[in-house]
């Protein structure tokens, strides 16, 4: 093949061709993990390197190849797309409407977020010298969104990565280090309540305020939005804080599609990072008969989720799709600007 047929791009393709070209090339990058058995994680996909596409021919070929695209999320657990032409939040909307996963409404989440445009909000909002550990999007609730999208319109200065680690390995190497701790907690459960202020407070990584968290002023419609979350709401002081008690939940998870048990609670961000002037951290989350988690053993499963995870750094453009039942996700410290966009879907 001559030089300059390598070199023909996607806007000197005719549209027949550009169709029938693969636009997912699986590609390995630096800082994925590679474990025995199993392919690389996360799975990267990138444009031909001989195509430049459109942001049309995108959309089309997430549309035309979902089935492939959801076996490999299944099979990974995270998949990052890299290379491809977005640089908007509107157009990362449209990428996110070309899935057709349906919408999940954020009620009943604790990270400050800003809804940007369609089904585009902004990802945890918490000032760039707090880290975010690992944890389950909305696990402390009945119905959590299986899919997650992160989009990054404005890379880091330094910092920022979006960490993930599979959950069935935390649970395999916590079984294997902390037995008796994992059979109470299987047993038990857990139970997590938090004290919300009536308005949102930037400065704190929990710092929804309940107004936000139930979308509503009036507290009759909070209790009733709270119970469906299987959530419960008391008043406290002169009424303008609220207490939100849930569980006992369970902290383990069987993932029946992978015949595997996975790690699916927030015990470590809970105890070691979410806490604020009206939460004292390790004393919002317990065991589900109020017994005090231990806390070395606590701080060892943060150790093994560190240990497990991967960082990749983030590239304008980059969309990270995540199976939120099989992988959890963190963020790390980072020197501004960073603007990280997210989307939840059922």
């Amino acid at each position: 093949m001559k030089q300059e047929n390598r070199e023909t791009t996607a806007k000197q393709l005719p549209k027949t061709k550009m169709a029938k070209a693969n636009l997912f090339q699986e590609i390995q990058i630096p800082n994925q993990k590679r474990l025995p058995n199993s392919p690389p994680f996360p799975s990267v996909l990138a444009p031909d390197s001989t195509l430049m596409p459109s942001l049309s021919d995108f959309i089309s070929a997430i549309e035309s190849q979902k089935p492939r695209l959801e076996s490999l999320l299944h099979e990974t657990g995270a998949i990052l797309f890299r290379g491809f032409p977005l640089s908007t939040a509107s157009q990362f909307n449209q990428v996110v409407e070309a899935f057709g996963f349906p919408d999940y409404p954020y009620v009943g989440g604790g990270a400050s977020r800003t809804k940007v445009v369609g089904r585009v909000f902004t990802a945890n909002e918490s000032p760039p010298d707090q880290k975010i550990p690992f944890h389950h999007e909305m696990a402390h609730v009945p119905e959590f969104p299986t899919k997650l999208m992160f989009f990054c319109e404005v890379e880091p200065r330094s910092g920022g990565e979006t960490p993930i680690v599979l959950s069935h390995m935390v649970y395999e190497r916590m079984k294997e280090k902390y037995p008796e701790f994992v059979d109470k907690l299987e047993e038990e459960g857990l139970l997590s309540n938090r004290i919300l202020a009536e308005e949102d407070d930037p400065s704190s990584a929990i710092g929804r305020g309940w107004k936000s968290i139930f979308s509503t002023n009036d507290k009759h419609v909070a209790h009733e939005r709270a119970a469906k979350l299987g959530m419960k709401l008391e008043w406290i002081d002169d009424g303008s804080l609220a207490r939100t008690t849930v569980g006992p939940m369970p902290a383990i998870k069987y993932d029946k599609s992978r015949d595997r048990k996975v790690w699916f609670n927030g015990m470590v961000p809970s105890y070691t990072a979410f806490g604020d002037e009206r939460n004292d951290p390790t004393k919002t989350i317990a065991f589900g008969n109020g017994d005090p988690l231990p806390g070395d053993v606590v701080y060892g499963c943060l150790r093994i989720m560190e240990e497990e995870s991967v960082a990749i750094p983030w590239q304008k453009g980059d969309i990270l799709l995540i199976d939120n039942s099989a992988v959890l996700h963190a963020r790390k410290l980072f020197t501004p600007p960073r603007r990280v966009l997210a989307a939840l879907c059922k």
